[in-house]
């Protein structure tokens, strides 16, 4: 759907959830719908800074991949205002796989999946180093 095709009263988002209403399961749409309702709220208010939001772990470890790629897809939608986001999945040797979200051009570009990877390995590599002086230190480590 391009740009063009959106009602001039209609945010992106709108039409992307009423897309997948009519494309998805009653019951996994109401899933769907639990999980990015806070967020799309927060971010309707601008408090999206204040919010805690994992797709995995806790209560979204229960949810299927589709759902959890959906809701990925749905709040990428209305921070961007863009639909043409993707869901890829990169192997990354000190993390295993990762999920991320692009937009389609980003999707198709090796080299750019390549520095998405490699910057992913870097965060990985900082984290894993402050987690080391914070368990020294006798800090929490759960970061």
């Amino acid at each position: 759907m391009s740009d063009s095709e959106i009602p001039p009263d209609g945010r992106p988002v709108d039409v992307y959830l009423d897309l997948l209403r009519i494309r998805m399961d009653t019951e996994d749409y109401r899933l769907l719908l639990r999980v990015v309702e806070p967020v799309l709220r927060a971010i309707d208010e601008q408090r999206l800074s204040t919010l805690d939001l994992a797709l995995d772990g806790g209560e979204t470890d229960a949810l299927p991949q589709e759902i959890r790629d959906e809701a990925a897809l749905v709040i990428a939608t209305a921070v961007t205002g863009r639909l043409d986001n993707e869901v890829i999945e990169l192997h990354v040797d000190e993390t295993g796989p990762v999920r991320v979200v692009t937009d389609a051009a980003t999707a198709s570009d090796p080299v750019r999946l390549g520095e998405i990877a490699d910057y992913i390995r870097e965060r990985h590599r900082q984290n894993e180093e402050l987690r080391g002086i914070a368990e020294v230190s006798g800090l929490p480590t759960d970061f």
